[in-house]
């Protein structure tokens, strides 16, 4: 038995080993290690036995029998908590725990252990650790801080403590606190038992506590203060977050009802205990609230940071803006809203009554898909709220209680609904039964649409129709399909269709009748004319003809008033049909008779044609005028409703489809234009030249076919003239960059700067010449480019001499012109000093051939003023003294116009090898190559004293006595000041690439793709575009991405194997991306020659070979990087604007620069109150559970991108009773300080939220989790670039834009599809989203003021 137990042991430790190595290999940033990762998820839940055991991982080198005490407390919680070990993996994990726990015995080389003394051993082992890290002393620093409202990154540079180190420590901490406090209960009170559990009391009284910085949250830190995120200490979120706080106005929580974490109480707190919310949703929604007011509060103006305060005017907008929806529905349904008047009601109610809004929309799971029934739900909760808000005690609202005297929100109000959408979801059969056989969310929620929804009641009645499930084996009388209902028929091509078939055929008939009567416009024409009556009539009842059909199998469910509509338009349209063909046929017959009087149908039917088109006209008006149709929405005259009606169904949704008058107009016109063109063509090209083959076809004898009776008998060539007339109805670059870069900075500025930058003090000098300015905008350019030039790099589509190239300077020196990037001015000195050599001219005539190539000129000024600042800055005094002496000779001789005759221009070649020489050696950065560099320095005097100069001024430099003194003693230029100022060393890199570089401006950069991005952006700083804001002040938004079970990461297995060709992947990609693959390998150190094999010994290497695949394919990891972008970018802005937390930066700043911006923690707050990222991975969970590689690779994500947020749906089927049910949960989890997933929410739904299509339900459940006023849905195929990502502050001001009457709902984005050069239907498919997509939708928006389609990459209104 004890052998079987042995094997057993060395069979979960090799498990355990082998999980290590497999997550090792993946590249995970901290993996726990060992037992620790192994921890089952039914203990995780409920103890923190995973941080207990990394704790023991992280002590074990400093004290191995503190981690011993660590572990074996760890399998007593275990031990207590499954004693049966029934739970998934339980048995495994204690198994292997107790054999870590032995091992760690055997090392102490048989010492016995006193385990009495544990307790003691670990209280020491606690206080030295706090003392050693000064856990003390950073908890009174955070105190000071927080009690003081600052908190800049000097204060916070003072800690010595960076985040991720801060908050190992704290864990560790928290750990030793938890098995302190455990151990402490069988310890002696008066001892070290009375030290711990004083301890303990101190620790719970103070508001900064070890568990602060472990509490998880996702964007703020509520549930207590953090050290490391500074963003509770901006004015506007403690503007908000006060704003919500519970006053003594507010009634009465009970005694018993615990607040989470270490805050105060809150409108949250209150409505928790009213309606029974789940306590995550309540932080969720807590958080969405604060987030709202905060950045709403910041467009308005930030508040004062001594006592901030929210404004009146942002609760005001908050509210209408939350609320919108709810006041509309109202209105349509004219019924009162719940509280009297928007002055009627204080600050405090009104954001009661949004808190509420969000916290039953964050739970409402599948009845989201209802809006109107949230409305619903809502006016009559809200109504409740209002009657306990004027109780002094607060008490369980009477719709939300439960048997057990509690309140439950999902049991008593989402459960019934969602369990009604489930039955009636399992009759649809996947899919394949009738449209007519099962209600779907648009039939559920029209039926809000109706004052007769408020039959339901309040408490809802289970008995109502609405909530009857469906039973096969009898008739029920349930609430059925509400308005529309689908058959699936080829019919339904004229039914959708049917207004455009009807007028390209009565259009075909007229132009028809013209043609035949040899365009002759006379009363027997337009008699003929007039036959498009008939045709119309009938076209017009064939439709309802086909409502009727095709609703059949609905009647019995459907809306009375839906069903009286078509039986009323199917009369309605068979007897106009017959009445307007007989009066037309008596028009005929009239026109053929010879009586004198046969005008008396004819003036009957002009009058039946004029009274139907002035009836139609006038219904148009009514629906497309702006004015009438505010008039007849206000309508509540029965008989004009009850036309209007007839005309088009009252909906809810659908009503505010019109646009501005002027809108309109240019509308109809365009399509009138459009129109009247293509029927002219139409008329000419294809009517007219077939009358006369058609007439002499008709006249032809009757000729006899060998084919069928159908051809042959006497039908006038029937089928030949339908084939003759068949066709008329079926018929349906990088050079610009290099020339307009002088003028990219002045662009960006206007468009893509935000004033905060541009007031920004660039110099002490105050001149507004044309030099400075644009000085001014290149410095204020420069970072910007700089990062996105990075960003090539790091995707490797440029080498790192083409990002030397392209890279801008600061401009922040103190050199008096504009520093370009050197791809402009490469070769431009060699082909300057190539001019001078053949100049026979004046100074004059050789500026003006510099000039023509504006670049070549600014390269000439660069290197002379460049090397002036580099030779100064090297020697002192003689040495000085020479430099000053020759560029004042030679500034001189440029004012007289007479450098030609001072200098000998044919040995500038010399000159310029003698500088190459000196700047080869200052590059190197070597202060030992001093020697070399001072007799480069002295070559060059020399070179410029005997040969360059002119002989007067040559003899000048000998004989003056200083230079000559210097020169006989030695001194002169004897050694040099090594340059160690950072502009130096910047000036002396750039100056020898312009002196050395002789590569074309064409041909950088070489990649392809580079190109077009940088064409692209270049092109877009010239659009008109709306200003942008500051980021504090800029409209927040949310990414939002769904994903199922796709490639996230290829995997190395992936890329290596081969198909049956024998190429694989890695093969491929480095074929079609040589120049790529090279940039790769330079960018993580090695050779070009470094083979597949060599890259895989190196884990690093692999797993920067997995992201480079991955990065070139359709990949989440892809999207990720992507959208991660929009963060960096706000991270850059923000920091550019150098925002500060009590303190004003703006006048500390003389230039512009994005050094370490990343690491600002100020940025990264400013872009995480603007910017979340939330994908939506629907099976993670099981993905995790089953061990799949796409979890892993998930969870490397998380750790890779601290501000990405994983959503998915979380199936427990921990239950051991047969007849509970599965019990699903909504989860949002982020990455811990541990590299392991720490769950952030985690809100219970009502059932399986997959009811229907598995996409919007995936993102549907996720969607509580976004923030912001807009979201954008992004495909998990789908990339984005930084460069793009700067201009989203701009996008997002379109939504406040005048577009029409009302802002615009979607904000449609270009798409490139990258995958375009793999094949030609690639290629093809990129085209057609140009054309088809980009181009029209634009012309469709601009001028024509419509949206028709809908573009992936889309922003909508949260």
């Amino acid at each position: 038995m004890v052998r079987a137990r042995d094997n057993w042991e060395k069979l979960v430790r090799a498990t355990l080993k082998r999980e290590q190595h497999r997550n090792a290999g993946q590249g995970h940033a901290r993996v726990p290690s060992g037992i620790a990762g192994a921890v089952p998820p039914s203990l995780a839940q409920t103890t923190n036995i995973d941080l207990i055991l990394q704790a023991a991982d992280e002590v074990q080198s400093e004290d191995p029998n503190v981690a011993r005490i660590l572990c074996e407390q760890a399998y007593s919680m275990a031990q207590n908590l499954d004693p049966n070990s029934d739970g998934r993996g339980v048995l495994q994990f204690k198994t292997g725990l107790m054999s870590i726990i032995k091992q760690k015995l055997v090392k102490k080389d048989g010492v016995r252990i006193d385990r009495n003394r544990d307790i003691e051993y670990l209280w020491k082992f606690y206080q030295h650790y706090k003392q050693r890290h000064r856990v003390d002393d950073i908890q009174r620093e955070e105190q000071r801080l927080q009690e003081s409202g600052t908190f800049s990154s000097t204060t916070l540079g003072e800690l010595k403590l960076r985040s991720s180190e801060m908050r190992k420590i704290i864990a560790t901490l928290r750990a030793l606190v938890e098995v302190l406090e455990s151990l402490s209960k069988d310890a002696d009170p008066g001892g070290v038992g009375g030290l711990i559990m004083e301890e303990l009391r101190k620790i719970k009284k103070s508001s900064v506590t070890l568990s602060g910085e472990l509490t998880p949250y996702n964007i703020i830190p509520l549930e207590a203060p953090s050290l490391t995120n500074p963003i509770r200490i901006f004015p506007e979120v403690k503007a908000a977050i006060s704003a919500i706080r519970y006053t003594d106005q507010f009634p009465r929580l009970p005694a018993g009802f615990k607040i989470s974490g270490q805050r105060d109480a809150d409108m949250f707190d209150l409505l928790e205990f009213v309606f029974g919310f789940q306590k995550d949703n309540v932080r969720n929604q807590r958080e969405n609230v604060v987030l709202m007011i905060a950045n709403k509060q910041s467009r308005l103006g930030i508040p004062a940071e001594t006592d901030p305060k929210i404004d009146e005017k942002t609760i005001n907008e908050v509210f209408l803006k939350v609320l919108d929806n709810y006041i509309r529905w109202c209105r349509y349904l004219r019924i009162r809203l719940a509280w009297n008047s928007l002055e009627a009601i204080n600050r405090d109610r009104k954001l009661f009554l949004v808190s509420l809004y969000f916290l039953i929309w964050g739970e409402a799971a599948n009845v989201r898909f209802l809006p109107e029934c949230i409305c619903y739900i809502f006016h009559h909760m809200a109504k409740e709220l209002d009657a306990i808000l004027d109780h002094g005690e607060a008490a369980p609202a009477v719709s939300c209680i439960t048997d057990d005297g509690s309140a439950k929100f999902l049991e008593k109000i989402i459960c019934p609904i969602y369990q009604t959408l489930d039955a009636e979801a399992g009759r649809n059969n996947n899919g394949k039964a009738a449209h007519s056989a099962w209600r779907n969310y648009d039939d559920f929620n029209e039926y809000f649409w109706s004052p007769a929804c408020f039959e339901l009641h309040w408490p809802m009645r289970p008995d109502s129709p609405f909530l009857l499930k469906p039973k096969p084996s009898k008739r029920t009388k349930r609430t059925g399909k509400s308005s529309f209902v689908e058959h699936r028929t080829f019919l339904h091509l004229y039914r959708s269709f049917h207004r455009l078939w009807i007028f390209l055929a009565l259009m075909f008939q007229a132009l028809t009748i013209i043609a035949f009567n040899h365009g002759h416009l006379n009363l027997n024409t337009f008699k003929t004319i007039l036959s498009i009556g008939p045709s119309f009539a009938i076209m017009n009842f064939v439709k309802s003809f086909l409502d009727v059909l095709l609703t059949f199998g609905a009647y019995t469910t459907a809306r009375g008033m839906a069903v009286s509509r078509l039986v009323i338009k199917f009369f309605w349209g068979g007897l106009t049909s017959v009445f307007v063909t007989y009066v037309y046929l008596k028009v005929l017959q009239e026109r053929n008779s010879n009586s004198s009087d046969n005008s008396f149908y004819f003036r009957i039917y002009l009058l039946v044609l004029g009274v139907y088109a002035a009836i139609r006209l006038f219904l148009g008006l009514l629906l497309k005028f702006p004015a009438c149709h505010a008039l007849s929405e206000m309508s509540d005259q029965s008989f004009f409703q009850f036309f209007k009606w007839i005309y088009q169904e009252r909906y809810y949704v659908g009503r505010g489809l019109y646009e501005r008058m002027s809108d309109y107009c240019r509308y109809v016109a365009f399509w009138l234009v459009v129109l009247a063109v293509k029927f002219t063509f139409a008329y000419f090209l294809q009517i007219k030249p077939l009358v006369e083959p058609t007439n002499i076809i008709i006249d032809l004898p009757s000729l006899t076919y060998s084919w069928h009776d159908l051809i042959s008998k006497n039908n006038n060539n029937a089928l030949t003239i339908v084939s003759l007339w068949a066709p008329v109805v079926a018929i349906r670059s990088i050079e610009m960059v290099h020339k307009r870069f002088e003028s990219f900075p002045g662009a960006f500025v206007k468009n893509l700067v935000s004033p905060q930058i541009k007031r920004i003090p660039l110099s002490s000098q105050s001149t507004q010449d044309s030099q400075d300015m644009n000085k001014a905008y290149a410095a204020m350019f420069a970072p910007f480019w700089n990062e996105i030039i990075k960003s090539l790099r790091e995707e490797d589509f440029i080498s790192n001499r083409e990002m030397d190239l392209l890279s801008i300077p600061s401009n922040a020196g103190s050199l008096r012109l504009v520093q370009w990037p050197l791809f402009l001015l490469s070769s431009k000195i060699l082909l300057a000093i190539d001019l001078a050599l053949d100049c026979k001219d004046t100074q004059t005539d050789l500026w003006n051939r510099i000039c023509r190539d504006e670049y070549m000129a600014y390269a000439v000024k660069e290197c002379y003023y460049s090397v002036e600042k580099i030779l100064y800055s090297l020697v002192d005094n003689e040495g000085r003294l020479w430099v000053e002496r020759i560029f004042r000779e030679i500034n001189n001789s440029i004012v007289e116009g007479s450098l030609v005759i001072t200098l000998s221009l044919k040995k500038l070649p010399v000159v310029l090898s003698r500088l190459t020489a000196l700047t080869g050696l200052l590059i190197r950065n070597d202060p030992e190559l001093a020697k070399g560099a001072a007799k480069a320095v002295h070559d060059l005097y020399e070179v410029v004293t005997h040969e360059l100069v002119s002989s007067d001024l040559r003899e000048n430099l000998d004989t003056w006595n200083i230079l000559a003194r210097a020169r006989d003693e030695g001194r002169l230029f004897s050694k040099i000041v090594w340059p160690n100022d950072p502009e130096i060393k910047e000036l002396v890199k750039r100056l020898h690439l312009l002196l050395t570089v002789k590569d074309s401006a064409a041909n950088v950069p070489k990649n392809l793709e580079a190109r077009r991005r940088l064409e692209f952006f270049s092109n877009s700083l010239f659009m008109d575009m709306p200003s942008a804001k500051p980021v504090s002040e800029m409209l927040p938004f949310s990414v939002f991405t769904p994903y199922y079970s796709e490639t996230v990461l290829y995997s190395t297995s992936e890329l290596q194997k081969e198909n049956e060709d024998g190429i694989s992947i890695l093969f491929y990609l480095q074929k079609i991306f040589p120049d790529e693959w090279e940039n790769f390998l330079e960018r993580i150190g090695r050779g070009a020659s470094t083979g597949d094999a060599e890259l895989q010994e190196s884990s690093s290497d692999s797993l920067e070979l997995r992201f480079w695949a991955s990065y070139r394919g359709q990949t989440l990891a892809r999207t990720v990087r992507g959208m991660m972008y929009y963060r960096r970018a706000l991270m850059l802005q923000s920091f550019l604007e150098s925002r500060s937390l009590g303190v004003d930066n703006y006048s500390q700043n003389n230039f512009i620069t994005s050094q370490d911006f990343e690491s600002s923690r100020e940025a990264r707050a400013q872009a995480d109150l603007k910017f979340t990222y939330v994908v939506s991975c629907q099976i993670y969970g099981q993905q995790k559970q089953r061990k799949a590689p796409e979890a892993a690779d998930i969870a490397l994500l998380l750790q890779r991108n601290e501000a990405l947020r994983v959503a998915f749906i979380h199936v427990d089927e921990s239950t051991t009773d047969v007849n509970t049910s599965k019990v699903f949960y909504s989860k949002l989890v982020k990455a811990d300080i541990n590299g392991k997933d720490q769950e952030i929410y985690s809100i219970k739904l009502p059932g399986d939220p997959k009811l229907g299509e598995g996409k919007p339900e995936n993102q549907n459940h996720a969607i509580i989790f976004t923030r912001g006023e807009a979201v954008q849905t992004i495909d998990m195929n789908q990339d984005n670039y930084l460069e793009e990502a700067m201009k989203m502050r701009n996008l997002l001001e379109e939504f406040h834009a005048n577009h029409g009457l009302r802002p615009p709902s979607i904000l449609g984005v270009r798409e490139h599809v990258f995958t375009g050069s793999v094949s030609s239907l690639a290629w093809f498919m990129s085209n057609q989203e140009t054309s088809f997509v980009t181009l029209a939708q634009r012309v469709l928006a601009n001028p024509l003021n419509r949206l028709w389609m809908k573009i992936c990459l889309d922003l909508v209104p949260h």
